[in-house]
């Protein structure tokens, strides 16, 4: 099949990568045209702009960073991607999204006769999970990809269905990281061997995939664990926006938000997500070091 792939950075990249395994020819664009590198070498086509991309496929896929990126990257009328995908063709979306982006989009490409998921993911290719929302149609359509790329596969119902899923899942791992490394600096405080203690949260109440960038990275000041911290900070906003659009408590995720946005502010944003620990040690007047 062709296919093409817009945005070949961290997750892009090795994701594209299993599709050309899969045997699919596919053509790949980036604003950073050496992002496409690795791709090319392995025998993807390079596209000059999305539209130029989109004319050449039947299947386009978007993993960028947030929503302003695929809007521009997909609704430009000149160069954007729908302008040049066939009406019979479909677009995926990757990316941790806006609802109210992938409403946009998802009303464009019903104007357009365009299959449309919106399908964010968790986790590194090819084991990772992908959250899909749209039409069942386009999913039947469509899973056969998205299994080449992951593990597990989920319909989640109609379009934005997945945005929220996985907004969902950032809310709950990352607000967790927050009271993890409270909970940290409660036992440095009081005088606990924080590498002991280390070992016994996995193995009690305190257990989660999350807390283990805590010994991974936290305790060895490593801080490079997961995405970087304005990945996580745009991921935890727009899971606060979700909730204040449907009128559900966010007061945790306040909180967390405001740490990872002062983190942001001390100039840490590529840096990973667990630099913000810095920020609570600073409060605490304690490090989290082994």
């Amino acid at each position: 099949m062709r296919i093409g792939f817009i945005g070949t950075g961290t997750m892009g990249t090795p994701i594209a990568g299993c599709l050309v395994a899969a045997g699919h020819r596919l053509t790949v664009y980036d604003l950073r045209r050496e992002a496409t590198e690795t791709l090319r070498q392995q025998g993807a086509a390079i596209g000059e702009t999305p539209r130029a991309l989109a004319e050449a496929s039947e299947i386009v896929f978007t993993s960028l960073p947030g929503p302003n990126e695929v809007e521009a990257a997909a609704l430009d009328p000149e160069t954007g991607l729908l302008a040049g995908l066939a009406d019979s063709g479909a677009y995926i979306d990757l990316t941790t999204n806006a609802p109210e982006t992938i409403r946009r989009l998802a009303a464009a490409c019903r104007e357009r006769g365009i299959a449309f998921l919106d399908a964010p993911v968790s986790g590194r290719p090819p084991n990772m999970t992908v959250m899909a929302g749209g039409e069942a149609t386009a999913f039947a359509r469509c899973r056969p990809l998205l299994e080449a790329i992951a593990k597990n596969v989920f319909h989640v119902g109609p379009n934005g269905a997945g945005c929220v899923a996985k907004l969902v899942t950032q809310y709950l791992g990352y607000t967790n990281f927050i009271a993890a490394l409270e909970g940290m600096l409660i036992a440095k405080k009081a005088g606990i061997d924080l590498g002991v203690l280390a070992e016994i949260v996995p193995v009690s109440a305190g257990q989660s995939r999350t807390f283990d960038n805590i010994p991974r990275s936290v305790l060895t000041g490593a801080f490079t664990a997961g995405g970087t911290l304005d990945i996580v900070a745009k991921d935890i906003d727009l899971a606060c926006a979700l909730a204040r659009e449907v009128g559900a408590p966010v007061q945790l995720g306040v909180l967390a938000s405001e740490l990872y946005k002062q983190a942001q502010a001390r100039g840490w944003g590529q840096e990973g997500f667990p630099v913000v620990a810095r920020m609570l040690e600073a409060m605490a007047s304690a490090e989290l070091r082994k």
